[in-house]
């Protein structure tokens, strides 16, 4: 059974949503919900997703990423990923996503320009 875990708490004008496993189809679900309560929390949000602690994407994980921009941006809000260099970085360079959505190398950097 994969493990996932996920804190989500405010962090002024942004809701920081953590995650730290393998993100995939069996536990996918789970952050989706996380980040439908953290885009509900303020009007026009600002959703920092941190998965410098994710080990492991399937297309699945990708999908919730991909849903995350489009409800964030439906919302006017914004959508930062904090990613290090590992899978997650290349996944969404090798996918042109990169291109779409926000990323930043630190928790502290996204906060900075939210």
């Amino acid at each position: 059974m994969t493990v996932l875990e996920v804190r989500r708490w405010r962090r002024g004008p942004c809701v920081v949503v953590h995650a730290a496993g393998e993100l995939d189809m069996s536990v996918a679900p789970r952050l989706d919900t996380e980040i439908g309560r953290a885009l509900g929390m303020v009007e026009h949000p600002c959703l920092v997703l941190d998965l410098t602690e994710i080990s492991f994407c399937d297309s699945v994980g990708l999908g919730v990423l991909v849903g995350a921009l489009t409800r964030a941006r439906d919302a006017q809000g914004r959508l930062i990923l904090v990613v290090r260099p590992g899978m997650v970085a290349r996944l969404l360079t090798m996918t042109n996503l990169d291109r779409y959505i926000e990323t930043r190398g630190s928790l502290r950097e996204a906060l900075s320009v939210a």
